[in-house]
Parts: structure tokens; sequence; C-alpha cells
């Protein structure tokens, strides 16, 4: 993975630097605590905004526990994400009801817009598109999330409106 210099990767930016010295202090602040690696890998990501391989080997390091069990854990959890996320995460409900009242539809018309498939990030970093198996809003149908807002009976007509709500 990386060599590691001063809590950052020898070839970090500036702006990773002071990440990974941010979330060093998390792991600190941690070190010796059973069962911390979920608090710190959830603090990392919101400091780095993904966990990608080289950060997750420097959390594994930097905590002295092998990379498989920290490779493990962000695998198995779906909070945690390998890949980069924009500003704002779009989850567009595909359960039962959502997709019988035109869920797909929306997917459909992001991807289009925005020339991108369901995981990815827009060119300008401020969405990424993913597709939920239920929100818990079925009554709402079709619904989904932006960040931790729920938006009720979406339709392609009304997507756009609220996506600016956001920009």
């Amino acid at each position: 993975m990386g060599k590691y210099k001063d809590n950052c990767c020898i070839t970090c930016s500036d702006e990773d630097r002071a990440k990974y010295e941010e979330i060093a202090k998390v792991i600190d602040s941690y070190k010796g605590k059973q069962g911390s690696l979920i608090m710190v890998l959830h603090a990392a990501q919101g400091i780095y905004g993904y966990l990608p391989l080289e950060l997750q080997q420097f959390i594994a390091d930097r905590m002295g526990i092998p990379f498989s069990e920290v490779y493990g854990v962000v695998s198995f959890y779906a909070f945690f994400t390998t890949k980069e996320r924009g500003r704002h995460v779009v989850r567009v409900c595909l359960g039962t009801a959502c997709y019988v009242k035109g869920a797909q539809k929306l997917i459909d018309s992001l991807t289009d817009k925005f020339q991108i498939e369901v995981g990815d990030v827009t060119a300008d970093k401020k969405f990424t598109i993913e597709a939920a198996r239920c929100i818990g809003a079925c009554g709402l149908a079709p619904a989904m999330m932006v960040d931790d807002d729920v938006h009720k009976e979406v339709s392609p007509a009304t997507l756009y409106d609220i996506l600016d709500q956001y920009e």
C-alpha cells in the first residue's frame, strides 16, 4: 500500500495530509479501546469522505491491526464506501411499493441526465446516485432520500426541482 511519514502517505496533497493528521488524532483517542474500529472508520469516512484502500491501510497500521480486519469491516457494512461520493447522496428507493409506482424511471432519469451509473459521482462532485432496497417510506412511494431528507411521491417532473434545493 503506502509508505507513511508524519501521519500521512508520502504522496499526499496538503489537503489530504491535514485529513490524515485529523484521522490519526481520532485513532489515537481510541487506542487501546476494545471494539473501536467501527467508530474510527465512521469518523475517518466523515473526515475523508470515503475509505480508499490506502486510507484503510493507514488505519490498520496506526491501530496495529491486520489490514484484512479493517477491509472486512468496510466491505461488510453498507454504510462504508470505498468510492468517492458527491457532496449529496441521492438514494432512490427500489423497494416493491416504490418500484411499482415508478422508481426505476427516477433512476433512469438521473443516470441519463448526469451520464453516470448508480454508485458513481457526478462530474461536478455534487451528487452520488444510489439505489436503496427500502427506505421505510412505502406509503410515500415513490420515495427518495437526499442525504437525510426523505422526499415523497417523486416523479421525473419533480426530481430536478428537488435536487435544485441542494445546489
